[in-house]
């Protein structure tokens, strides 16, 4: 009995090793796991299969940021530029379904709380001569309280000129809500054009982009289309919307910016080098 012990005693330890082993490499997956969900930032929509990836992961439709603070809300994403005061790129999925839904009261704009570095209060723009644009259009999220009410954070609006804020920039955007209507989702990125050397206005110095851009993607039955729309902030004379028209790699060489990088890299350049606008009439 006595000599078994010895014997049963390594496989005791053999066992306990193995366990051990497997412990540790049980744990390791554990942390590696959630180490991957705390990179991924929440769905635009939860009901689809769809998976909105950190834009460092290049999944999906989010483009790469300068600034490295990426914001989710419940259906927009927020690359914030604290040096700006302001997003420097603000991407959303619209929908059909998003521009249905009751005519709301529009809230008070208020600072965005999940900006770590605090977005600008909103009495920055109050006297300056400029108006609080949205980058995503309140009109565009209709169909939920929360949805519209979360246009109105402050890292969602950049300094607008009236007449720029409610002509041509409200063109646009009205013409993205009624193509959408008539065919379905596209992909939008939108924001100013950050640099040195612009206005400032309010004691947080926000800046006062000298142009401001909208990128959008759509899927068709014939594959991917894109238009990128690039329109000076100021302009002694408007022109027609077509006339804004650039390739988006401009864009992307103004603000160092990859726009839908999370396409073919083949297809990407083809579609970045090129105006088609056809699509879009």
């Amino acid at each position: 009995m006595f000599q078994n012990k010895p014997k049963n005693k390594k496989q005791f330890l053999f066992v306990l090793l193995v366990f051990l082993i497997l412990f540790v490499l049980n744990k390791s997956d554990l942390f590696s796991s959630d180490s991957h969900t705390s990179k991924t930032v929440s769905s635009v929509d939860s009901s689809t299969d769809e998976t909105v990836f950190d834009a460092s992961d290049k999944a999906y439709f989010l483009p790469t940021s300068t600034t490295h603070q990426i914001i989710a809300h419940s259906t927009y994403f927020v690359s914030y530029n604290e040096a700006h005061e302001q997003a420097e790129w603000v991407a959303y999925v619209l929908r059909p379904e998003d521009l249905t839904g009751e005519k709301r009261k529009r809230p008070y704009f208020k600072q965005d709380p999940k900006v770590e570095t605090q977005s600008a209060h909103w009495g920055n723009y109050k006297n300056s001569g400029y108006t609080k644009g949205h980058l995503l259009p309140a009109g565009d999220r209709v169909f939920s309280k929360e949805a519209y009410d979360e246009t109105f954070y402050t890292s969602n609006i950049s300094p607008q000129s009236q007449e720029l804020n409610t002509g041509i920039w409200n063109s646009l955007e009205s013409k993205i809500r009624n193509f959408v209507r008539k065919n379905g989702k596209v992909y939008v990125v939108t924001g100013g054009v950050l640099s040195e050397g612009l206005e400032k206005i309010g004691s947080e110095k926000v800046s006062v982009p000298d142009y401001f851009y909208k990128v959008l993607l759509y899927e068709s039955r014939d594959g991917y289309k894109m238009v990128s729309f690039l329109i000076p902030h100021k302009e002694e004379k408007r022109r027609k919307l077509y006339e804004y028209t650039v390739p988006t790699d401009s864009i992307e060489h103004m603000t160092g910016l990859d726009f839908y990088h999370f396409l073919e890299d083949s297809l990407e350049d083809k579609l970045e080098q090129k105006i088609d606008y056809s699509w879009f009439r």
